[in-house]
């Protein structure tokens, strides 16, 4: 009965994207499977969390989309997220979800945790980090960059991202106060989530910068994450990076990142 829930759920969150034009169709339907799995074998603290991740982004995805119109060249996809973006965003959590219904343990609401502080993060950085106004810096060197270009970071990007992190922390902290947790560790749960999700988008950052796959555009004269035409309807040639390391995989990895340190902190307060 749960996951039926948890389907219906997830298909009505899914359909209202698609409609909002949040999701692409396949989208959509990644949503659904995803969502029911994290509804239907999580529950409602895990579902929740994935939708304030889902909603929050989706709402800054549209803010100033006018600004944001001109950074299409840069970015392999657009806002509206396909099904290998909604995998790569919610496949770190969904296989949290999975790993504690197999072998319950604690450990996963951490991982889970930080999955989502880290993708939550990193998206509120990119969707306001590219309204900063001054020039981003490269994270490797610290050399300014053309706003959109992987790797770069500015300061209201950082701090966009901790914020996103730190809001998956609070809704997880006040689930398990009112599941009536212990006030320690539960307390900690915010800061968990500020540090790993924090962590895990500069780890997206520095991929971005060193190892991700880079087009170049030789009509605009451009790098560009799209392949293999550009927004120009060109196409582009192989610069940089790791062929199969798109900004999927990219996005996917940093999850698994921010799952890893939430792990370690978690471990390293409770033998405190």
């Amino acid at each position: 009965m749960q996951f039926l829930i948890g389907l219906l759920l997830a298909g009505a969150i899914s359909f209202a994207a698609y409609r909002r034009g949040s999701l692409s169709r396949s989208g959509a339907l990644g949503a659904v499977l995803v969502g029911a799995i994290v509804f239907g074998l999580g529950g409602w603290a895990w579902g929740v969390l994935l939708v304030v991740f889902f909603v929050s982004s989706s709402a800054l995805s549209h803010y100033k989309e006018g600004r944001k119109a001109t950074l299409a060249e840069k970015f392999s996809k657009g806002h509206q997220r396909d099904l290998w973006q909604v995998f790569a965003n919610g496949g770190a959590g969904a296989l949290c979800v999975l790993g504690n219904a197999l072998w319950p343990d604690p450990l996963w609401w951490a991982a889970f945790i930080g999955a989502l502080a880290t993708v939550n993060a990193d998206t509120w950085a990119t969707e306001l980090g590219v309204l900063a106004q001054g020039a981003p810096r490269l994270i490797t060197t610290g050399r300014p960059v053309e706003v959109g270009t992987s790797g770069g970071i500015t300061r209201l990007g950082s701090g966009a991202a901790l914020a996103g992190a730190a809001l998956i922390g609070l809704v997880a902290a006040l689930f398990d106060f009112a599941a009536g947790q212990p006030l320690f560790p539960t307390v900690l749960l915010l800061p968990l989530a500020a540090l790993a999700g924090l962590a895990g988008s500069f780890a997206d950052s520095l991929m971005g910068a060193t190892v991700q796959a880079i087009y170049f555009c030789e009509q605009c004269g451009k790098e560009t994450e799209r392949h293999p035409t550009h927004t120009c309807g060109q196409p582009t040639r192989f610069a940089r990076g790791r062929r199969w390391l798109d900004n999927d995989w990219v996005n996917f990895l940093s999850s698994i990142a921010g799952a890893a340190l939430a792990v370690g902190l978690w471990l390293l307060v409770a033998s405190a």
